[in-house]
């Protein structure tokens, strides 16, 4: 780390912290409320999820024309801590209880994905593709340690107050994440570290601009089809994580304390895995190897799947996977973003996080659910997705390539 990036780097870190913190107090909530909500409808949930991402993409677009960077990003933390308010009330008036836990599931699962897109358009804006490599390993363990304390406060919380209380917490640190917007824009501006003198300014052109770059490019289709199998296999854990906690537990405050004790787990391996290993990969072998974590423990996990398809075994996998997630993937998957437009960095890249996404999710949901009407079974399915996460491999091996040419004609 060189002495000028320790300011931006700390301001980073803190945000991601805030950011993920006030998520992750939310998470075992919006878990609870799947099943609150009725496991028969989480496929529907999952694609009203969609439905909202599709809606909601082309106004991001729009906002994103005509408001500057700061702007934005005030916008929509500012929207979603309105938000937070309003389902507060909702919950203390006790009215149509399964109906705000399924709106409250859909939007949090909205609000998850928008809010981190929002940040890592802004931190590929900020920092160069070199500085990426050394510095976005850091900045997610800021995120790690919030997705780390969240947990614990719900755990903690859930004793003295109820529920809805959590929403006032978890708005409590998004507005802490406008003050570190505002720095972070203004050194930004300060430094202009892509040579880029008005790289806060509006970006113009239409508002569906991300969809069209994004069909475009093969490139950003690459990263389409790579998110598109790591949702996949998410989705289709989640299902059937959700099922089994349901079927093994009975009480909700149980079910959302094992949800915590997961995201805490989760969040700890996470965080020691960011500090120690993250920058140490990425930096000795490039993008291939955390790229490629995935579909290898996928492929593992699948397997073991369909030999004992148990309740402990999901666990392990589940742990193991959000972990080579956050820890590998996703640093990896935002460095493969340095190399791209500013245009592409905030309009493809947030219809690819949000859009591909949650469609990733829908579809999975009634796939899984059409193929099980069928007579399939958990080892049935756990096994045809082995050559699914052969051919995942192949694909970041190509991307990681790709990326290393961009970068060397960028030099």
């Amino acid at each position: 780390m060189k002495r000028e990036e320790f300011v931006p780097l700390v301001w980073a870190f803190i945000y991601f912290f805030c950011l993920l913190c006030g998520y992750s107090i939310l998470r075992p909530v919006r878990d609870e409320m799947a099943i609150e909500g009725g496991l028969k409808h989480l496929p529907w949930m999952m694609t009203a999820t969609f439905l909202t991402m599709l809606a909601a993409t082309p106004l991001f677009g729009w906002l994103s024309a005509r408001c500057s960077r700061y702007r934005l990003l005030l916008t929509v933390y500012a929207f979603f801590i309105v938000n937070l308010l309003a389902f507060y009330a909702l919950m203390m008036s006790h009215l149509y209880p399964e109906w705000v836990a399924r709106s409250f599931f859909v939007w949090l699962s909205v609000m998850n994905l928008f809010i981190v897109s929002v940040f890592w358009s802004f931190m590929v804006d900020l920092f160069t593709p070199e500085q990426g490599a050394r510095l976005f390993g850091v900045i997610a363990a800021g995120g790690s340690s919030g997705a780390l304390v969240g947990p614990l406060l719900t755990t903690g919380l859930t004793f003295v107050v109820p529920v809805p209380v959590l929403m006032l917490a978890s708005m409590l640190f998004l507005t802490l994440c406008l003050g570190c917007v505002y720095r972070l824009d203004r050194w930004g501006r300060e430094q202009s570290v892509h040579h880029e003198p008005r790289s806060g300014d509006p970006l113009h052109g239409s508002f569906l601009a991300g969809i069209r770059l994004t069909m475009s490019s093969p490139y950003l289709l690459g990263i389409c089809g790579y998110l598109a199998f790591l949702t996949m296999t998410a989705t289709f854990l989640y299902l059937e994580q959700t099922r089994l906690v349901s079927e093994y537990l009975d009480q909700p405050e149980a079910r959302t304390r094992l949800f915590s004790s997961l995201d805490f787990t989760t969040g700890l391996l996470t965080w020691l895995s960011q500090i120690f290993v993250t920058t140490r990969v990425i930096s000795r072998f490039g993008l291939v190897a955390p790229l490629l974590f995935l579909p290898v423990i996928s492929l593992i996990g699948f397997l073991g799947i369909a030999l004992w398809p148990t309740l402990g075994v999901y666990v392990v996998f589940s742990v193991l996977r959000r972990v080579g997630e956050y820890a590998l993937s996703k640093p990896a998957r935002e460095v493969l973003f340095t190399v791209v437009s500013r245009e592409e960095k905030y309009k493809a890249k947030n219809f690819i996080d949000t859009a591909i996404s949650r469609g990733g999710d829908a579809s999975t949901g009634w796939l899984v659910t059409g193929v099980r009407a069928l007579g399939a079974t958990t080892a049935h399915i756990a096994l045809a997705c082995v050559p699914l996460m052969i051919a995942w491999a192949w694909l970041a091996t190509v991307l990681a390539r790709e990326e290393k040419r961009r970068s060397s004609s960028l030099e």
